[in-house]
């Protein structure tokens, strides 16, 4: 964005709010000013609808979730964790008086950064980035939305990006906050939502909000990815035969998965809190047996999934609504609260898959020659580039006025890629 924030938001107006209660006409604007083209469409509807046909979303049918997208037919992959996502995202947000269609921009919007082989890629990109100032999935997310997608321009002719309103991009915003700098802890582990060269579109975003809080669809969004993720891939798991729930009782097993827990999910949670949490699960009537792929295990497993996912989100609604009462809770009026019991569940559901489908041997290795791959395909786009690139990427390449936007627009590049597409270009560029 080349204009400061401050010089947009004084000549834009926002677009009329058909039906819309709790949010106001800042929440409504858009960072370059568009007309209506429907009359009776929300804002809100306009923003899924951009989302929902945006190149970035379609992307994300050929990137990793957590089994590789191309290794069968039934693993879900970051569209359809997107799509679960904005359905549980849509329905809690709407049963504590979010607008739905907000709720579900977020949701459909808060996985595009992710680059090709999921967390693997991430931090892949995170170090060739470091120049620049990183890579975050989150923070990818935020510049697609407003500022790679090829969409709206502004009168000075850049790119907005999809130019959602401002409470779209704020609820996408799982990480309000720029890559921190605190002592002692190493860079590549801390989550932000913004790089330093997107500043000026996060300020007019956050402008007149509580610094560092999230508003409360962002954390609708974000525990509707934490059920989704959980819940799902647990399905996948069993699925594909990574995990038999037996395994899920002997002590031995239930030793190791819990402390993996504690270990990457829940680390202020002691051993007996998690070992609760687990027997709370398999003690639930809809619990899984062995599953075998017979039809009726299909179905048993089917309804586990949605009960567990209804148990996760009426939790969440009920301790809301205890603590902040009754009707429409909107943008900061209200916190997401999720029972500590509830959150604790999630993360041994979580910590089965990672012990199971994520730390598998032939996983590992798998993972690192991924790395491998996009440290070398980052390498060779730089060393070729511009023509190495495509011609969005090229012209911002040619346009970038240092080393580090040049090399962030290689970054873009590479984030851009479908797994498929990667493993192509690869091969392409290094012969190999």
């Amino acid at each position: 964005m080349s204009q400061p924030a401050g010089n947009l938001r004084n000549a834009m107006t926002a677009e009329p709010a058909p039906g819309l209660t709790g949010y106001d006409e800042a929440d409504r604007e858009r960072w370059v000013t568009e007309p209506p083209k429907r009359p009776g469409r929300s804002p809100f509807e306009r923003d899924r609808a951009r989302v929902l046909h945006s190149a970035a979303l379609r992307r994300l049918a050929a990137k990793t979730q957590v089994v590789v997208p191309y290794e069968s037919d039934f693993p879900r992959t970051r569209l359809t964790h997107s799509l679960e996502c904005a359905q549980i995202g849509r329905e809690l947000g709407k049963s504590l008086g979010c607008d739905p269609d907000l709720v579900e921009t977020a949701c459909l919007a808060h996985d595009l950064g992710h680059p090709p082989f999921g967390h693997t890629g991430e931090e892949a990109l995170d170090e060739i980035a470091q120049p620049c100032g990183g890579f975050e999935g989150n923070a990818q997310s935020l510049r697609i939305l407003t500022r790679l997608e090829a969409k709206t321009f502004s009168p000075e002719g850049r790119s907005v990006g999809l130019n959602l309103t401002r409470a779209a991009l704020d609820a996408a915003l799982k990480y309000p906050w720029p890559r921190p700098v605190a002592p002692g802890v190493p860079a590549t582990r801390q989550k932000y939502g913004v790089y330093a060269c997107d500043l000026d579109v996060f300020h007019w975003v956050r402008a007149h909000v509580p610094e560092g809080r999230r508003c409360l669809e962002a954390q609708v969004m974000d525990w509707a990815d934490d059920v989704a993720y959980s819940v799902h891939d647990l399905e996948d798991a069993i699925f594909g035969g990574h995990v038999g729930t037996a395994r899920l009782r002997d002590p031995a097993e239930r030793v190791d998965l819990l402390a993996l827990a504690a270990a990457w999910y829940a680390p202020d949670a002691t051993p007996a809190e998690l070992e609760e949490a687990l027997d709370r699960l398999l003690s639930q009537p809809y619990w899984p047996g062995e599953f075998d792929g017979s039809l009726a295990a299909q179905a048993a497993l089917k309804n586990a999934t949605s009960q567990l996912i209804g148990r996760f989100c009426q939790a969440a609604e009920h301790a809301t609504r205890e603590a902040f009462g009754g009707g429409p809770l909107t943008r900061y009026a209200a916190d997401l609260v999720v029972p500590r019991e509830t959150r604790l569940e999630c993360a041994v559901l979580k910590a089965v898959t990672a012990r199971y489908v994520m730390t598998r041997a032939e996983a590992q290795a798998r993972r690192a020659r991924q790395r491998e791959m996009i440290a070398e395909l980052a390498a060779a786009l730089l060393s070729g580039a511009p023509d190495t690139l495509e011609p969005v990427f090229k012209e911002a390449f040619k346009e970038a006025p240092d080393d580090a936007a040049r090399l962030r627009v290689i970054v873009d590049q590479v984030a851009s890629l479908t797994d498929t597409s990667a493993v192509q270009l690869h091969r392409r560029l290094t012969r190999r």
